[in-house]
């Protein structure tokens, strides 16, 4: 009988015990309520590229008016609002993160470090979403940007695949400096990402030299593929193999910035 009980009991408790989806979704769903409930966290993000869009985009009649070149710009606009929640809200939230009591906790549960660095991998890819909301609404008002619903499925697509690197790239910062060293580092990161991918100025415009640079890039390639998703125009030759070379890149980074980091405070 003690025998049969033990045995019941331990399988009860294996039972109970959550899956690796179950504790991903559990810290999805934290980090998502954690941001959203300090709407500015989102909203500053979002503002501006929308108001690059509205003041730079719109009144150019020879943009605006042609759709391809309007939704190029959607697009280019589009991924910098991705970079720019990725890096500020993984960079700078995760070092802000790292100074909190909670955190400790967080990082001394067994459930190790996959879950929560999948799931905020996964709320980067909802708030890149969220982040094209401004940029689709003013294109198909203000301007003749236009796309097809399967075009449209596909540039969604895209976008969750482009910003994975991105939120790997911040999570690397946030784990590696405080708070205070994080807020510069990702403004020195992001900015000149975004003008040596074209994000602001078409690479057509670019001299032969920086268009090479630019390609190596991983802002131009996670462009490009967008443009190409909406548009149609192909994609410059190596965009896939320079996209998924850095995102081993960040991966490797952000792990082991986490690992340092561990190694640092849990001695």
């Amino acid at each position: 009988m003690s025998a049969t009980t033990t045995t019941a009991g331990s399988a009860k408790k294996g039972a109970a015990l959550p899956t690796p989806a179950r504790l991903t979704w559990l810290h999805l769903k934290y980090q998502f309520l954690e941001t959203v409930r300090v709407p500015i966290a989102v909203l500053g993000n979002l503002l501006f590229p929308a108001l690059a869009m509205f003041f730079f985009v719109v009144p150019q009649k020879e943009v605006a008016g042609d759709p391809v070149a309007a939704t190029t710009a959607v697009a280019s606009l589009g991924l910098f609002a991705i970079c720019s929640a990725s890096l500020f809200t993984y960079g700078l939230g995760v070092a802000e993160d790292r100074q909190l009591p909670f955190d400790p906790f967080l990082r001394s549960l067994p459930a190790g470090p996959a879950p929560r660095m999948i799931a905020r991998v996964l709320n980067g890819g909802i708030f890149s979403l969220f982040g094209l909301v401004p940029l689709i609404l003013i294109g198909w008002l203000f301007t003749s940007a236009a796309v097809t619903w399967s075009q449209l499925l596909a540039g969604v697509g895209t976008v969750l695949l482009v910003s994975v690197p991105f939120v790997l790239l911040g999570m690397a910062v946030g784990y590696s400096l405080s708070a205070k060293a994080a807020l510069p580092v990702v403004q020195v990161i992001l900015f000149p990402l975004a003008f040596a991918g074209g994000l602001f100025l078409p690479p057509f415009l670019f001299p032969p030299w920086l268009d090479a640079i630019s390609m190596a890039t991983p802002t131009r390639a996670g462009r490009d593929l967008l443009v190409q998703a909406l548009t149609g125009e192909p994609a410059y030759g190596l965009a896939w193999p320079v996209l998924i070379g850095w995102t081993v890149l960040f991966a490797a980074l952000a792990v082991g910035a986490y690992r340092r980091d561990e190694g640092r405070r849990f001695r």
